[in-house]
């Protein structure tokens, strides 16, 4: 009898955005869920920045090589493990996978997936749970901005800060967005005023605008852009950095994270480190919270996911290429065919 199997693309040795070959598909065996599981059929899988990081091993979260990546994905349930409530086959389900989900089908715990609501594409869905729920997570329930506040935003024109700039203007902030001057047409059509960060230190050209500074900075940079994000802030104005794209090494880490917080306070401001992974971790509740007002936006239309380049899912290596090229605006989703 022959086994059935599935197609996925498999980080086979530690790669990264300058070694994609590391990447490869692979038929894998078709798993039967377990007490607790659903098995799910993938129909499109975001892809980030997060994603990279992976490939280079340089991630808290990653498991042991090789495994297949992709962080998040939407799909439909093909397969109830015994136990399972609240789920029926067909339904369409969400989940931030971490890795897993860069294939045709994935096995998880149940708890691990989200109802995607009527009225929302599986495209769309997949392509707002990382960006979005980071950027709502960081301005929310650790910048805890207020309506009439002032923020800048790094990388304004990528995934995750073009999602903080529409929450930002649907919270009533005025926003900064920090991006080269090709990308300023994107941050201005986001509702918040171009910064060119080429053209100068960011908190002399954050300053040039509001002398005083600003109440919150978002970061998803790092490194040696730490120092001029809380040169950006007024007294008691706050940092939240959430990347680790600038730092290279575990020096450049630990003095980055020693600037965000210890240097943040010695100028009399607050720096703190948020990542989406270990809060999920944590307690998956505010995740779960979090993602149904994200959707609920969605399905509004208040939020654009701003798709702006799809590949076939099994295309994982080609999507990425193009990621790391540092030429995307907004995101990249991988579609299963048929979609």
């Amino acid at each position: 009898m022959t086994t059935p199997t599935y197609r996925a693309v498999m980080l086979t040795r530690k790669g990264g955005p300058n070694d994609l070959d590391a990447l490869g598909v692979v038929s894998l065996p078709v798993s039967e869920p377990g007490p607790g599981q659903l098995r799910v059929q993938v129909r499109a899988a975001g892809v980030g920045s997060t994603d990279l990081m992976l490939l280079g091993g340089s991630y808290l979260y990653a498991p042991k090589i090789p495994f297949v990546p992709g962080y998040e994905i939407a799909g439909v349930v093909d397969a109830l493990g015994a136990g399972v409530e609240g789920f029926r086959i067909g339904d369409r389900v969400a989940a931030l996978t971490v890795h897993g989900g860069f294939g045709e089908m994935l096995v998880r715990e149940a708890t691990h997936f989200f109802p995607i609501p009527t009225g929302v594409a599986d495209r769309d869905a997949a392509a707002v749970i990382l960006n979005f729920v980071t950027a709502y997570q960081a301005i929310h329930r650790v910048g805890k901005v207020q309506a009439g506040q002032t923020a800048v935003v790094t990388g304004a024109a990528g995934g995750v800060g073009s999602a903080a700039l529409q929450l930002l203007r649907l919270a009533g902030v005025k926003a900064y967005g920090a991006a080269s001057p090709a990308k300023h047409a994107t941050v201005r059509a986001l509702g918040a005023i171009p910064i060119d960060y080429r053209a100068g230190r960011l908190d002399r050209l954050v300053r040039a605008f509001e002398p005083e500074g600003v109440d919150l900075v978002l970061d998803g940079i790092g490194g040696a852009m730490i120092g001029p994000c809380i040169g950006s802030l007024r007294r008691r104005g706050r940092l939240v950095a959430y990347g680790f794209m600038a730092a290279k090494g575990a020096l450049s880490t630990a003095m980055m994270f020693a600037n965000i917080f210890l240097g943040s306070r010695l100028r009399g401001r607050r720096g703190t480190f948020y990542g989406i992974s270990a809060l999920y971790r944590k307690d998956r509740r505010p995740f779960a919270e979090d993602l149904a007002t994200i959707f609920a936006l969605l399905a509004e239309k208040k939020i654009d996911p701003t798709v702006t380049q799809t590949f076939p899912l099994l295309e994982a290596k080609n999507a990425l290429a193009r990621l790391a090229s540092g030429r995307v605006e907004g995101k990249i989703v991988l579609e299963a065919s048929g979609r």
